[in-house]
């Protein structure tokens, strides 16, 4: 189409521009997961604000919420034709450690092919390409191949907690035929991805409290139980020797895999000496019986994320803790309710834990797996889209981690999320020296301004109302899974 060739060619002519102005966005520290960064928020939200009012979009909102605004920003023009609802985040994960920073994480630098900064690759520069992609298009023709919805929050990176309540109050403002997201990541630079699956996640902290202040060691070591030491243990029992869970009927409702989707994921997935090379470790671990690749997409798994008490400080401190405490995170898989999970992990660990301490368990976040349908035509967009922007069909792969945002589009929405990612497996995500592979950043452009013309070819008669459809009927290499 000429209006998406003209638009390609604008894309080409501001390269430079376009990452410019991603280094200004990549500099916000907007960093969700405490108080003292509400400003840089705030700051980064007006400045996407007028980046989409600069694109062309209408209605460019910042909405409130009781925590980080929302950007809000729409393009109807296209009647009859399919409506997206584009959904990003603009907030980032704490940068810490910073001395591991090769550069400051929040003076993103250029080096080589790869922008690197907080948050260049989550979400930042992923998201970006959808507004760089809009704006090459109505620069150019003035117009969009299809009607065009922008959602941006800030509170991705701590759970979205004010999102389900912004989504249902919005809902009409909201509805649309397909959701698009790109958050998710590539198998490599030539080997593009679309994430079909994720794991739902539940995350908890568990608190031990003994007696009612620090004790001396010498004095009291051996006749009053140490905090510290019982959590070490109440971790040590939640699995078995061969990696799996011991909480009684957590297992109860993992959906098994067929050999046929076992042997699609063993023909397009990444090999176990992949994954251990981007996770820069020299052994795997995990449950028997499964590569790592399934055993971090298709099977549920527990890790410890944090443990806190006793002294942290250099040298000796001879001192009995009164307190400890954990941060756990469940990874959970179709069918596993993590609300059930939650009551089986809390009455497990009462059971085991001794009547020498007082035990305490919070509930941080919960969320739901996903699941996307391969035959709708939103998917189908995607796989021609990626076809031409990065000259390779996508494999469909499965994702161990969270977007809550996906559960809440189906449920609330009713529309089903296209997860179309531009990352790489070394970009770093959630660690020291996080970047963005640039030529990713170019070719996720094009894929964008594909996506948008493949949806207009496809036409609005060609999606389905999904309103009557469960969320858990989805199809995996051609056989419906319930």
């Amino acid at each position: 189409m000429p209006a998406e060739s003209n638009g390609l060619a604008y894309a080409r002519s501001n390269r430079a521009r376009f990452v410019a102005e991603l280094i200004e966005f990549v500099r916000f520290a907007s960093v969700s997961a405490g108080p003292k960064h509400a400003r840089d928020i705030s700051n980064c939200a007006a400045w996407l604000a007028a980046q989409l009012r600069r694109v062309g979009l209408d209605r460019v909102q910042v909405l409130p919420t009781r925590g980080a605004p929302i950007v809000y920003a729409d393009w109807l023009h296209a009647p009859g034709r399919p409506t997206v609802l584009i959904y990003g985040h603009y907030d980032v994960q704490p940068a810490d450690p910073i001395s591991e920073w090769q550069s400051p994480p929040f003076e993103p630098v250029v080096r080589g092919d790869n922008l690197f900064g907080r948050g260049a690759a989550d979400d930042k520069g992923q998201m970006f390409t959808h507004v760089k992609a809009a704006e090459c298009l109505l620069r150019t023709s003035g117009l969009l191949p299809v009607n065009i919805k922008c959602l941006f929050e800030g509170e991705e990176e701590i759970g979205s907690t004010n999102l389900p309540d912004f989504v249902q109050r919005h809902s009409k403002t909201l509805k649309a035929d397909v959701a698009v997201l790109s958050d998710t990541r590539m198998l490599a630079a030539d080997r593009p991805v679309i994430t079909e699956s994720l794991r739902g996640a539940l995350s908890l902290e568990l608190e031990l409290r003994g007696p009612a202040h620090d004790l001396h060691s010498g004095n009291f070591g051996g006749c009053v139980h140490n905090p510290l030491q019982v959590l070490s243990g109440i971790i040590a029992r939640l699995h078995d020797r061969d990696g799996r869970l011991t909480i009684p009927g957590f297992y109860d409702r993992v959906r098994s895999m067929t050999p046929e989707q076992r042997a699609y994921m063993a023909k397009v997935g990444p090999s176990d000496a992949e994954i251990l090379s981007d996770a820069g470790a020299e052994r795997g671990w995990g449950e028997r019986g499964y590569s790592l690749y399934e055993r971090s997409t298709v099977r549920p798994a527990l890790s410890v994320n944090g443990i806190s008490g006793g002294y942290q400080g250099p040298g000796v401190k001879a001192v009995i803790p009164a307190r400890a405490s954990a941060k756990l995170n469940f990874r959970l898989v179709p069918d596993q309710n993590p609300h059930e999970i939650d009551q089986l992990f809390r009455a497990y660990v009462r059971r085991i834990s001794p009547l020498t301490v007082r035990l305490a368990i919070r509930t941080e976040l919960a969320t739901q797996p996903a699941m996307v349908d391969r035959r709708h035509p939103g998917v189908t967009a995607a796989v021609e889209a990626y076809k031409r922007g990065f000259g390779n069909a996508p494999v469909f792969l499965r994702s161990g981690g969270s977007i809550p945002v996906v559960n809440l589009f189906q449920k609330i929405l009713a529309i089903p999320t296209v997860l179309m990612g531009f990352a790489l497996p070394d970009d770093r995500l959630h660690a020291p020296n996080e970047k963005f592979h640039l030529p990713n950043f170019f070719n996720g452009i094009a894929t964008s301004m594909h996506f948008l013309t493949e949806l207009a070819r496809i036409g609005l008669d060609a999606f389905p109302d999904h309103r009557d459809t469960p969320l858990s009927l989805c199809v995996h290499n051609g056989e419906a899974a319930r």
